[in-house]
């Protein structure tokens, strides 16, 4: 389990002018972040704007990254879908590239029971043999993870780790407590100490993808003990990422890796790219916090 440990990007997906997946940017962006110093990365996440995809650009998306990467690195690939048949065939997939592990958002939208979400997951991981990160999202999915009600994953092997995106760092220490083996990621880049402080292995975020090296520098910083140096690169990450939410995450990180030379287009709509002067005040921030 070391080898899923540590800074995973959620990647960003490039689109073309045409609309189509962008494959030399995308290789770009996982050999820059490699560079950088990234354990792995995380593949086909709300990030990747997969909902905004068909099955088979999620798939080539999968194909890019595992044949770029090969073995020098971990990847988890989302396969969450709303349907358990769609999502077991991305699991699927997944499985036949030889990725190290998948996760999936809970099915959302329907309000679906409690009963009903522990059966998707319970279908996945019986139907695909790869280890499971579940991933918590309540404020997009709608669904709460915490410690009153995630024994039923816990109890089980296949579920090895969680992508805890939520502010409750109160149930993450009790995950932690509750299952000593289990990868802990967290999920909000702007409180990452705080995770790191509640006992996550790491994280995967969005904002790596443009500013990976420091997230590798507050986790090695955090682990010597050097909290106070570790605070200041934090307050650095979140400068841009105040910047970031301020004109649209996925856009403002695309104008970003386009400064930075990789040219990565606009979200598809209906998101909308970013105006002259929301690019031009967004890279100042960035570079004056780099």
């Amino acid at each position: 389990m070391n080898s899923l440990k540590g800074i995973f990007p959620a990647l960003l997906t490039p689109f073309s002018i045409d609309g189509n997946i962008n494959e030399r940017s995308l290789r770009e962006l996982l050999r820059m972040n490699l560079e950088k110093g990234a354990d792995g990365f995380y593949v086909g996440g709300s990030t990747s704007e997969a909902f905004l995809m068909s099955m088979e650009e999620r798939k080539r998306v999968m194909d890019i990254v595992c044949d770029e990467v090969s073995d020098r690195c971990a990847v988890i690939a989302h396969i969450g879908c709303i349907g358990t048949a769609q999502a077991i065939e991305m699991a699927k997939y997944a499985k036949s590239l030889g990725m190290d592990a998948m996760s999936s958002v809970p099915p959302f939208y329907y309000h679906f029971s409690f009963e009903q979400i522990c059966q998707y997951y319970f279908d996945i991981v019986n139907a695909v043999d790869l280890p499971m990160v579940i991933y918590n999202f309540p404020d997009f999915s709608g669904v709460v993870l915490n410690s009153d009600n995630i024994d039923v994953f816990l109890r089980d092997p296949r579920f090895i780790g969680i992508k805890h995106t939520s502010s409750d760092f109160y149930s993450m220490e009790r995950f932690r407590k509750a299952r000593r083996d289990l990868l802990i990621y967290n999920g909000y880049d702007e409180m990452f100490m705080s995770g790191l402080a509640a006992g996550a292995d790491g994280a995967i975020g969005s904002t790596f993808n443009v500013m990976a090296e420091k997230f590798v520098k507050i986790m090695s910083l955090f682990k010597k003990g050097m909290h106070t140096e570790a605070m200041a690169e934090q307050e650095r990450a979140n400068n841009i990422i105040q910047a970031l939410v301020r004109v649209g995450v996925f856009a403002g990180e695309k104008a970003i890796l386009t400064h930075l030379g990789i040219d990565f287009g606009v979200p598809r709509k209906p998101f909308t790219p970013l105006s002259e002067k929301e690019c031009n005040d967004l890279i100042r921030v960035y570079e004056e916090n780099r």
